[in-house]
């Protein structure tokens, strides 16, 4: 008996219940999939940006949003696992920091004779959407601190 509740002890501290933000979550992962495969760099959409066809930074961006936002936040929906939430918490952070540089050296590509003349609408519907995920997963992580 006490062996039985050692073990759901255990399992609970090592899950988190995520309620209506995993439901949140699951919307934000969908839009940031939307956003890759519209126009990030010119006529490149964000898939092919993370193939490397738009530049350094954006293709960053597209990498760590991907990892983090998508592959990663699906992960820590379907196992709750407590360190996942915290991986997506603070790789959500970097990704939207990855995202502002994206931006920005679209707005500014026109200096250093970069590719495209502007953020796509992908490139900031993606940065809205890794903005947001990465809120939702610090609330999660620090629900339990």
């Amino acid at each position: 008996m006490a062996d039985d509740v050692n073990h759901v002890v255990t399992k609970a501290s090592r899950t988190v219940e995520l309620g209506r933000r995993g439901f949140v979550i699951s919307i934000l992962v969908f839009v940031l999939l939307v956003g890759q495969i519209l126009p990030w760099v010119g006529d490149k959409v964000g898939w092919q940006v993370l193939f490397g066809q738009g530049g350094a930074i954006p293709q960053l961006f597209a990498a760590t949003s991907t990892l983090i936002g998508i592959v990663c936040s699906a992960l820590a929906l379907a196992t709750r696992r407590w360190w996942l939430t915290w991986v997506c918490a603070i790789g959500g952070w970097f990704s939207s920091v990855d995202g502002l540089l994206a931006i920005w050296s679209q707005q500014s590509s026109h200096a250093n004779n970069a590719v495209g003349g502007g953020p796509g609408i992908g490139m900031v519907i993606a940065l809205v959407a890794i903005v947001l995920v990465a809120g939702n997963w610090m609330r999660s992580a620090f629900s339990r601190a």
